[in-house]
C-alpha cells in the first residue's frame, strides 16, 4: 500500500493518509465513494476530528484571493474523538453527495483544464493539516448537454472552460465561483459578436443558464474579479424555466437560437454597459446551485460531438442523484457528523 502524504505539521512521526475514490466519473448533485486510508505514525494520536473537503482551482481574476490548495466549495466530516494506535491502519468508508454546482471537469470525454479534487483533513492536538487532493472527474448532466449541444449544432465552437470567484446577481448560486464556457460565435452570428460565455448552474429541479456576450470590436470582458455581478436577475427579460425532466420534448436548437437572438436584440435596444451584453436566461430554481486557462487543441471537438447528440432520451437519467431539497437539507444541518469511525 502506498501512502500519499506524510501529514508533517502534526509532527515528526505523524500519521500518514490517502483518499481514494470510486472508479469512474461522477455528475453534479451525484455522490462519490471511496476510502479514507491511515496508517498511525511512530506513536499513538489521538485524532479530534476528521473531514473530506471539495476543492477547486478557481481563477481570483483581479485583485482576488484563492485559498492555500485552492477553493474550498464543500465539507463532509466522516468522524472524530477516535485514538490512533502506532502503526495502526485504519480504512474509513464514505459517501460524499457533490454540490448540484460542482463544474464540469469533461465534455464529451475531452478535459476542460478544470482541477477539483477531494482531500482529507486531520486534526490532532489543536494542529490541522491536509492529505493530497485525488481528483475528480465531473461529467455533464442532461439538461447541461441539452444546452451546450444545441450550441454545437447551431455552430459554436469550445474555447474554455474556467471557474471565476464571484456571484451573478438574481441566481440561485450558492458556491463562491461559478464556471464560465467561452464559445467562438456561430457562423450565422459572426458578425454580430466577438465570443458568449455561458455559466450553467444547476440545481435539484433544474438549471440558470447566463449567457454573456461581447460586443463587436471591443474586447470581451472575459475575467471575473471577486465579487462581480452580472446584470440582470428573477425578473429579467427573456427568463425562461427548464426543469430535469421532458428534455426529448423541446426544439432545443430552436429555443437556444431564439436565446441567442434575443441576446442581440437586447444590445440593439440597449446602450451596453463595459462593452458586454448579458442576458440572464433561468432555466429551473437551483435549490443548491483550476482555473482552465487554456485553449486546449480538442476542445472545439467535444462541443461538436454534443452538437451530434440526438435523441436526449439516450443520455441516461437522473439515477444516482439527489433527491429535490436533498443537499440544501443537508448544509442546514451544518453536515452533522457521520462517525464511521
Amino acid at each position: 500500500m502506498v501512502f500519499k502524504r506524510v501529514l508533517g505539521s502534526l509532527g515528526v512521526g505523524g500519521p500518514v493518509v490517502d483518499t481514494v475514490l470510486d472508479r469512474g466519473p461522477v455528475r453534479p448533485g451525484g455522490v462519490v465513494q471511496g476510502q479514507v486510508r491511515l496508517r498511525g505514525g511512530g506513536r499513538a494520536r489521538d485524532i479530534e476530528h476528521l473531514t473530506l473537503e471539495l476543492v477547486a482551482r478557481v481563477d481570483a481574476g483581479h485583485g482576488g484571493e484563492e485559498g492555500p490548495g485552492g477553493v474550498v466549495f464543500d465539507r463532509l466530516r466522516l468522524s472524530g474523538g477516535f485514538r490512533l494506535d502506532t502503526r495502526e491502519h485504519r480504512d474509513i468508508p464514505f459517501t460524499f453527495h457533490i454540490p448540484w454546482e460542482t463544474p464540469l471537469t469533461e465534455l464529451s470525454g475531452q478535459p476542460l483544464g478544470v482541477v477539483l479534487g477531494i482531500r482529507v483533513e486531520l486534526a490532532s492536538a489543536g494542529a490541522k493539516d491536509h492529505g493530497d487532493p485525488e481528483e475528480l472527474i465531473v461529467r455533464s448532466l442532461p439538461v447541461q448537454e441539452a444546452v451546450l449541444g444545441a450550441l454545437g449544432r447551431l455552430g459554436f465552437g469550445l474555447v474554455a472552460a474556467d471557474l471565476r470567484l464571484g456571484h451573478i446577481a438574481g441566481s440561485g448560486q450558492t458556491l463562491p465561483f461559478h464556471q464560465e464556457i467561452e464559445l467562438t460565435p456561430a457562423p450565422r452570428y459572426i458578425h454580430d459578436m466577438n465570443e458568449i460565455a455561458v455559466s450553467l448552474l444547476t440545481g435539484s429541479d433544474g438549471m440558470e443558464v447566463v449567457l454573456e456576450a461581447d460586443k463587436r470590436g471591443r474586447p470581451f470582458s472575459g475575467a471575473a474579479s471577486p465579487g462581480k455581478r452580472l446584470p440582470g436577475g428573477p425578473a429579467a427579460p427573456g427568463r425562461h424555466t427548464v426543469r430535469h425532466e421532458g428534455l426529448d420534448h423541446r426544439d432545443w436548437t430552436a429555443e437556444v437560437d431564439s436565446w441567442i437572438r434575443a441576446l442581440i436584440e437586447a444590445r440593439a435596444a440597449h446602450t451596453p454597459r463595459a462593452g458586454a451584453i448579458t442576458s440572464a436566461i433561468s432555466a429551473g430554481t437551483a435549490a443548491g446551485a483550476a482555473s482552465g486557462g487554456m485553449v486546449a487543441a480538442r476542445l472545439g471537438d467535444a462541443l461538436g460531438n454534443l452538437g451530434g447528440l440526438g435523441d436526449l432520451g439516450g443520455l441516461g437519467d437522473l439515477e444516482g442523484l439527489e433527491g429535490s431539497g436533498g443537499l440544501k437539507d443537508l448544509r442546514d444541518s451544518g453536515h452533522e457528523d457521520a462517525d464511521q469511525g
